[in-house]
C-alpha cells in the first residue's frame, strides 16, 4: 500500500503563499502612543493577604520517640484571575470584584528521633530519620482589582452569505426556482485579540500549626513512648501580588 504524502494532497505554499511586499499603518494602543513615549512593564494590580485552613493525618515509616524540627515552603502551584471580557456583562463581577483561584501546597520535612526497639530502663536510644510530605490546598478568594485591570477583548466570528437562485429540478414548474443561499460557499470575517494574561508573585507566608499523636503507646519510664500517626491542623496565611503588562507613559 502506498504511502500517503501529505505534501501531495494539502496546500502548496510554493504556489498559493503571497510573497508580496507588505503594508503597515499606525496602530493605537489602550494607552495612546502618539505624544507619548510609552513602556511595556508589569503593574501590580493588588497584593492580597490569603487565609486558608488545612486538616492533615501523616503516617510515619518508623516509630517517632519525638519530633526535632520540621522545616517547611509554600509553593503556589496555580494563581489564576477570573475576568469578564471588556464588553461583557457586570452581572457576575460586581464592584470591580474577581474570583482568584489559587492552589498549591505546604512542603514539609519532618525531622524526629525513632527509639531502638528493645530498649528499657531509663536510656532509650534512638536513631535520627526525617519525613518529606506535601500537604496541598485549594481555594477561590473574590479580589478588588480598583479598575487597575486591562479586560481581555473578546475574540469575533461573523458569517456572511450571498444570495443565488438555482432550478429545482424535474417535477417542479420551470418558472420557480429555490432561492437561498448556495450550501457549497462558506464566507466569514474573524477577529482574534491576544490579551495580557494576568498573573501572580508569591511575597509572605506565615504557618500556625498543631501536631498531635493519635496512637502514643508508652513503654519503659512513664514518660517515654513512641507513635506513627499524628494529625495536623494548620492556619496558612500568604501574601501574593496579581500583576499584569500593561503600557504605560513615561513621565
Amino acid at each position: 500500500m502506498k504511502k500517503d504524502n501529505c505534501h501531495d494532497q494539502c496546500v502548496n505554499l510554493n504556489a498559493s503563499a503571497s510573497v508580496d511586499r507588505c503594508t503597515n499603518t499606525g496602530a493605537d494602543t489602550p494607552v495612546n502612543p502618539a505624544d507619548e513615549l510609552t513602556i511595556k512593564v508589569p503593574v501590580e494590580l493588588g497584593a492580597y493577604d490569603v487565609t486558608t485552613h488545612l486538616v492533615a493525618n501523616i503516617k510515619f515509616p518508623y516509630p517517632v520517640l519525638e519530633i526535632k524540627d520540621i522545616k517547611k515552603r509554600v509553593v503556589i502551584t496555580q494563581c489564576r484571575l477570573m475576568t469578564r471580557t471588556s464588553t461583557g456583562s457586570d452581572d457576575l463581577f460586581s464592584d470591580g470584584e474577581f474570583p482568584l483561584f489559587i492552589k498549591g501546597y505546604v512542603r514539609k520535612n519532618i525531622q524526629y528521633a525513632s527509639p531502638v526497639y528493645g530498649a528499657s530502663g531509663e536510656c532509650v536510644s534512638s536513631d535520627m530519620k526525617s519525613l518529606t510530605t506535601k500537604v496541598h490546598f485549594e481555594c477561590m478568594t473574590t479580589v478588588d482589582l480598583n479598575g487597575f485591570v486591562q479586560l481581555p477583548v473578546a475574540n469575533t466570528r461573523r458569517e456572511f452569505d450571498f444570495f443565488r437562485a438555482q432550478d429545482l429540478g424535474e417535477g417542479f414548474p420551470e418558472k420557480d426556482q429555490a432561492l437561498s443561499s448556495d450550501l457549497s460557499q462558506y464566507h466569514q470575517e474573524s477577529t482574534q485579540a491576544y490579551n495580557e494574561l494576568p498573573y501572580c508573585e508569591l511575597v509572605a507566608s506565615d504557618i500556625i500549626e498543631w501536631d498531635e499523636a493519635t496512637d502514643r503507646h508508652s513503654y519503659g519510664p512513664v514518660d517515654e513512648g513512641y507513635f506513627h500517626h499524628i494529625v495536623e491542623k494548620m492556619m496558612l496565611r500568604f501574601r501574593v501580588k496579581v500583576l499584569q503588562k500593561q503600557q504605560v507613559e513615561l513621565g
